[in-house]
């Protein structure tokens, strides 16, 4: 058959007609499997897609307790907020109220196919969940506090998934993590399987995602603290619930026991103590997790345990940062045409992150021997950089490229078309043969280390007392040079970065050939003395609210 029409025979008429493509696949039957049971009673039979608007859903049950719940469609690899409403039996839009045991056919709406979506659910908007209730509650019989008390863990399992509950007294910029040890046989990050949960501010839901760590350093080409999602992988961690409360973080997630996800998961073992590992810290740009600079901590747990409750209250310490000493001046560089690029430690909460009011990940660039000084040139003078940041790309944790942009916090190297697009690259960077980027300044790794193997950032009372605390040590090798003419219609301010990790680096200051370095100063001084107040004031708002608490 090739054609349908509307055919009058008396009179051998065509009204109407639709061919029919040759290779055309008819819609059929499919059948998707029943509702997973979260909570409030949702359960039912085998579902079916009758065609590509409908579905059939046989022997439907569910309390009705939800406060706005729905029947939900939507794309990726788990529900979430970002779904489309589906009407229900009776293309009614209203909340949903109790089934028991109907069969029910709901249809997508408007011009939406069972083509354009992933997954169907039933969805409490409000909850920002699959509807609560004792289901998931009864199932969290078991817990532990971690990172000093900060962080309180409960658990529990089913013959399919991990249930994991995590709570902390939390900033809305920080997250919390929780997963499996790098290895069974003690602590350790490098090699572990984490979910990092937080609340997102600027969407207002509550999130939880999957991470590989591979490395001590930001995620670049698949290596260091990766989302599953970017290395091939997927997101196998589903939130439940989420809610703030009395400053409290608590969100409730779920993970399949064997994700099947070999690129960036490992299965969890149900019977017997597995080492776990959990930390806190801020959230960076991207609302991605960077370094655990709040606290981490670790402990053996029995995933398949019952009542196994070791929490004395349902209390947790708050996370709150006090800096106990002023953050040391801001650094500068002017009058020489030479600077000298390494790697270093970021000083604690007294260097990087009160220079920047950036939380750093734990190195930075250090520049003719200072802590991300801020760099004074001229337009029209030609400058060399002479980079030992690491030259090894198999080794993402030491290759730091160094390069000249506009953009604040740098890191070209894992940015996606249009991010390229929207940055200005001064130097440092080539086009390559197809297209691609390619960092032209990749030196030997040279790296400012703590003398005694601990850092002493906060047990000194100067950056130069904090200096001499440290050593460089140096791979075999040979440095890069990257030199830079800057150009007349160069910004004013420019910033040194790393092309393969954000956040390592700092301003440079770009003036006119006949302008007055002194005046130019003066004004970049007032603007830091103007901005940090602020910062200050805000800091004893919030330990004055904290000490009014106690």
């Amino acid at each position: 058959m090739k054609w349908l029409s509307i055919w009058c025979r008396r009179f051998t008429v065509n009204f109407g007609d639709v061919f029919i493509p040759e290779r055309l696949v008819p819609p059929r039957k499919v059948q998707l499997g029943k509702f997973s049971t979260l909570a409030h009673g949702v359960s039912s039979g085998n579902i079916v897609i009758l065609n590509t608007k409908t579905f059939y859903i046989p022997n439907f049950h569910y309390d009705g307790g939800g406060p706005d719940a729905f029947f939900w469609v939507g794309n990726g690899s788990l529900p979430s907020p970002n779904g489309v409403k589906v009407p229900d039996e009776t293309g009614s839009d209203d909340v949903l109220g109790g089934y028991r045991g109907k069969d029910i056919e709901i249809t997508l709406p408007g011009s939406l196919t069972v083509y354009d979506i992933d997954w169907l659910s039933v969805w409490c908007d409000q909850a920002q969940r699959v509807p609560s209730g004792g289901g998931v509650a009864s199932q969290l019989t078991n817990c532990r506090t971690l990172v000093d008390n900060k962080l309180r863990v409960s658990w529990g399992s089913d013959s399919h998934h991990i249930y994991v509950e995590l709570s902390a007294e939390i900033s809305e910029d920080d997250w919390m993590g929780f997963g499996l040890s790098g290895d069974q046989s003690r602590p350790l990050m490098k090699g572990a399987d984490v979910v990092v949960a937080f609340y997102d501010a600027e969407e207002g839901t509550y999130r939880a995602q999957d991470y590989i760590i591979t490395e001590k350093a930001q995620c670049s080409r698949g290596q260091g603290v990766c989302v599953d999602e970017e290395i091939g992988g997927r997101n196998d961690a589903q939130v439940i619930s989420g809610k703030r409360q009395n400053g409290v973080t608590t969100v409730t997630f779920k993970r399949p026991i064997i994700t099947g996800d070999n690129r960036a998961d490992r299965p969890y073992i149900i019977n017997g103590g597995v080492q776990v590992i959990a930390a806190i810290g801020p959230l960076n740009s991207r609302k991605q997790a960077n370094y655990h600079s709040r606290g981490w901590g670790a402990g053996v747990i029995d995933f398949g345990a019952i009542n196994d409750d070791r929490c004395a209250d349902r209390s947790v310490t708050p996370v709150v940062e006090v800096i106990n000493s002023q953050p040391w001046p801001r650094r500068t560089i002017s009058g020489t045409n030479q600077f000298e690029a390494k790697i270093g430690p970021t000083g604690g909460k007294r260097g990087y992150q009160a220079v920047t009011d950036i939380a750093s990940w734990g190195i930075a660039w250090w520049i003719n021997g200072q802590l991300i000084p801020e760099l004074y040139v001229r337009r029209g003078e030609t400058y060399t950089f002479i980079v030992e940041g690491g030259n090894d790309p198999s080794n993402p944790a030491e290759y730091h490229p160094l390069y000249i942009t506009d953009d604040k916090e740098g890191g070209f190297a894992n940015k996606d078309a249009v991010g390229r697009r929207q940055e200005r690259v001064f130097a440092g960077v080539n086009a390559g043969a197809i297209g691609g980027a390619i960092p032209t300044a990749a030196g030997r790794a040279c790296n400012y280390k703590p003398r005694s193997g601990i850092d002493m950032a906060d047990k000194v009372a100067t950056f130069e007392e904090y200096a001499q605390t440290l050593e460089v040590k140096c791979q075999p090798g040979q440095p890069a040079r990257l030199v830079w003419t800057v150009q007349a219609d160069t910004p004013e301010t420019v910033y040194y970065q790393c092309y393969t990790h954000r956040n390592l680096g700092w301003k440079i200051h770009v003036l006119d050939p006949e302008e007055s370095l002194q005046e130019r100063q003066q004004d970049d001084n007032n603007d830091a003395a103007t901005a940090r107040p602020v910062l200050v004031s805000l800091l004893a708002a919030a330990l004055a609210a904290l000490l009014a608490g106690w």
